[in-house]
């Protein structure tokens, strides 16, 4: 009952909307600085890979089993780097879902292809899961990858196309609405 006269806005400045930006604004430069150090271990691979003396002597007791594991562990570091620069793309079309939300403008047509953005990412996302668990047995140092249906990941992905969908039909409600006033 104490909760009775408080009211929580979701959009507009000062909202949870604003709020959740803030958040996604933060998630947003971690997933940048995330992406740049494991393009710089993906460089240091790769250099690894072409040119082993450019390592100290310490590094090379082991560097023919290195060597051999290179092209392996660079591709490890590719997926993982495609993997973070797909949820970049999803936390970016958030921030600007949120954007529109805090001015109050919730059905602005560019929400429609954010959401279609993030749902094809979602799938993009998933698909890789597979890509990565069918390539796994290949990977001696890989014990299991989760090769299984993922329900809620494809659900999610429907929900995200339909979502899309209805902003599509707001904008257009909203667009009738401002020619008829």
């Amino acid at each position: 009952m104490a909760l009775q006269g408080f009211s929580m806005r979701a959009l507009g400045p000062g909202s949870v909307s604003s709020f959740l930006k803030i958040i996604l604004d933060v998630v947003y430069a971690a997933l940048w600085i995330s992406l740049g150090a494991v393009a710089l271990a993906l460089l240091a691979a790769l250099l690894f890979i072409f040119n082993p003396d450019l390592f100290p002597k310490a590094m090379n007791a082991d560097a023919a089993t290195v060597a051999s594991r290179g092209p392996l562990f660079a591709s490890m570091l590719l997926g993982f780097a495609l993997s973070i620069a797909g949820v970049l793309v999803i936390v970016d079309a958030l921030r600007r879902i949120f954007m529109t939300l805090t001015a109050g403008d919730p059905f602005h047509p560019d929400n429609v292809k954010r959401l279609r953005l993030i749902g094809l990412m979602l799938a993009a996302l998933e698909l890789g899961r597979y890509l990565i668990s069918a390539v796994a047995p290949l990977l001696p140092w890989v014990k299991k990858v989760d090769a299984n249906f993922n329900l809620t990941a494809w659900f999610s992905v429907l929900v995200v196309f339909v979502l899309a969908e209805v902003f599509r039909e707001g904008a257009r409600l909203r667009r009738e609405a401002e020619l008829t006033i």
